[in-house]
């Protein structure tokens, strides 16, 4: 063994039954070819360890990390063995796992990139096509999905997102500590169900509450397969009340520009700005209109007394507070609040325990836009199961490398 074959020996970390019997230098490639061989006839069988004799090689070659930019790439007989028992078996490579065509070291190069960069970045640094990086991310979520050990929650969360245009999503349920436990297409009840499912009976009986918006077939999902409390979330309530606030603005704005009253022009954002982040300007226009007598300025009072009653401790007041709420709503003569009111009446449970509870959707609605943010940087998913393969490699809080012994073998 001559000198550099030494050093690609220790580079690679090879032990005894491997070696480096050639390393080749390609100065106008700019690649470093090293061949490697195992030099024992008798090997244990991958699947039961048993000695088993020697059966017969096969070529392989892999992607390692570059050697002073020079590509580098590890080629083996790699030996197969006669298994008493399990017949002719692989015997798999100490550098890389079973089925890549990339070294260990390769593979987490890629994900360390992967997690700071986007597809195409990664892919164009390391002179890699589209197809071999989705492989590479598609096995690190994998192996971190395999060793996941999770204690069955208690609390979870259930939102949608959306994957392409065209109204099609998919449904993502996550932990209260913001990792992502489960995507599937759809946001139908058995696309939930999937979740539940996997979970089976006695993760299923552990969850005691769960954050959602007031999608029916989620409601469906949930109910059938817990016990859980469920909880709408504070988000959701106060977008269908700023919602009902800006048609109440834009039919009044109509009728008061057909008389000639241009008092709500421009003035949409006013109405959906919490005063407390006004600048004093906008402050002092707003609250001009707010005294006035408009159907708009009742609106927007009615969404500011519904965005104050969270947070109680007692169930019973909590209800109350609501009924007052509710009657006032409902008797208002604002068509928009009172259509509010009348979905609050039907999911009433689900508010009130959002009322009286510290659980929110807050971590769904973090983890929503930190998807959309996953699918700019790739500048959209064509495929389904990328698209999730990529949210559960970065938002699933999964063990990702391979293993040490894939890529060092005396590690």
């Amino acid at each position: 063994m001559n000198t550099l074959d030494r050093g690609f020996q220790v580079l690679l970390g090879l032990a005894p039954p491997w070696r480096v019997v050639r390393a080749d230098i390609d100065p106008v490639e700019r690649t470093a070819r090293v061949e490697v061989e195992c030099v024992e006839n008798r090997l244990p069988c991958p699947i039961c360890g048993a000695e088993s004799r020697r059966h017969d090689g096969r070529r392989r070659e892999w992607r390692h990390v570059d050697t002073m930019l020079y590509r580098t790439f590890v080629s083996s007989d790699l030996p197969r063995v006669r298994c008493a028992e399990h017949g002719v078996r692989q015997v798999p490579a100490p550098w890389a796992e079973s089925g890549s065509r990339f070294t260990g070291v390769f593979e987490s190069v890629v994900i360390a990139l992967l997690r700071e960069a986007s597809f195409s970045a990664a892919a164009r640094l390391l002179g890699l096509s589209w197809d071999e990086v989705a492989g590479i991310q598609k096995r690190a979520v994998d192996r971190g999905l395999n060793r996941r050990r999770l204690a069955p929650p208690r609390e979870i969360g259930v939102d949608e997102t959306s994957f392409q245009k065209r109204h099609e999503y998919v449904t993502v349920v996550n932990d209260q500590a913001g990792r992502v436990l489960y995507v599937a297409d759809g946001r139908d009840t058995a696309a939930l169900d999937g979740f539940f499912e996997a979970l089976g009976a006695a993760g299923c009986a552990r969850i005691e509450r769960v954050a959602m918006d007031m999608a029916p077939a989620y409601m469906r999902s949930v109910r059938a397969h817990t016990g859980a409390e469920i909880v709408f979330d504070k988000f959701h309530v106060a977008k269908m009340l700023g919602d009902a606030v800006n048609r109440v603005r834009r039919e009044e704005h109509r009728e008061l520009m057909r008389a000639g009253d241009d008092r709500l022009l421009r003035t949409r954002s006013l109405w959906l700005q919490n005063e407390s982040n006004m600048t004093r300007a906008r402050r002092a226009q707003f609250r001009e209109l707010r005294d006035s007598a408009l159907r708009v300025s009742r609106a927007r009072a009615m969404r500011d007394l519904a965005m104050n009653l969270w947070g109680y401790r007692s169930r019973g007041w909590a209800e109350r507070r609501w009924k007052e709420w509710y009657d006032w709503a409902i008797r208002s003569r604002v068509e928009p609040m009172k259509k509010v009111a009348r979905t609050i009446r039907r999911h009433w449970e689900g508010v009130i325990n959002a009322a009286t509870s510290s659980l929110t959707n807050a971590p769904a609605e973090s983890l929503n836009a930190r998807i959309q943010w996953i699918k700019k940087m790739a500048c959209g998913y064509r495929n389904r199961e990328r698209f999730r393969t990529a949210i559960y490699f970065h938002l699933g809080g999964l063990d990702l490398l391979p293993d040490s012994s894939s890529f060092h073998t005396n590690s």
